[in-house]
């Protein structure tokens, strides 16, 4: 039987795409292929999540449909820059066995997911 070998992307509307992308670019350093942004999955350093939550769940805005969770490879650095950029950062950073959390707010008024995995031992 066919089945699922993995996650392929993540695809938000928004108002103004092309300017979002330069956002992207410019504070988090992604780079454009092919009009998108693409990962190796050599660069991943941690599992792939596709998860549900409930419409009520206050994990991230109930107004938000989806919230996307990048992988970076220093939290606290990249959050500081983009405080010190005059993004909207959460003050909260949480940290578990399995990796290190923060969030911040694009442009769109997204809520976007910041995890560094924990190194593996």
């Amino acid at each position: 039987m066919a089945s699922v070998t993995g996650f392929g992307g993540a695809f938000l509307r928004a108002k103004d795409p092309k300017a979002l992308y330069e956002w992207y670019e410019q504070h988090l350093g992604l780079t454009r292929t092919h009009g998108c942004f693409t990962f190796p999955a050599s660069a991943q350093r941690g599992d792939v999540v596709f998860s549900f939550f409930s419409k009520e769940d206050a994990y991230f805005p109930p107004s938000q449909p989806a919230m996307i969770n990048l992988q970076v490879d220093d939290l606290d650095a990249l959050l500081d820059r983009l405080t010190a950029a005059g993004v909207t950062v959460d003050p909260k950073r949480d940290s578990y066995d399995f990796g290190k959390f923060g969030w911040f707010t694009d442009p769109e008024g997204n809520r976007v997911e910041l995890w560094q995995p924990a190194e593996k031992g």
